[in-house]
């Protein structure tokens, strides 16, 4: 069975650290968000959400 993009982002979230309820949000409003960044930029979502991964580890790592 294939994972919806909520369930693979709250794994994520949860591998770097979040608790489920945390990641559960933190899932949630990346959805959201990137809708929004797609939609100001002229952007696929997809992109936009790669963008937003690519700043939740960086952050994780301490590089922002």
């Amino acid at each position: 069975m294939s994972q919806t993009e909520q369930q693979q982002l709250e794994e994520l979230c949860q591998r770097l650290g979040a608790d489920a309820g945390q990641a559960r949000r933190m899932a949630a409003q990346m959805i959201k968000r990137s809708q929004q960044i797609a939609v100001e930029r002229g952007i696929e979502r997809t992109e936009a959400m790669r963008e937003l991964i690519e700043l939740l580890i960086k952050g994780r790592n301490g590089e922002v």
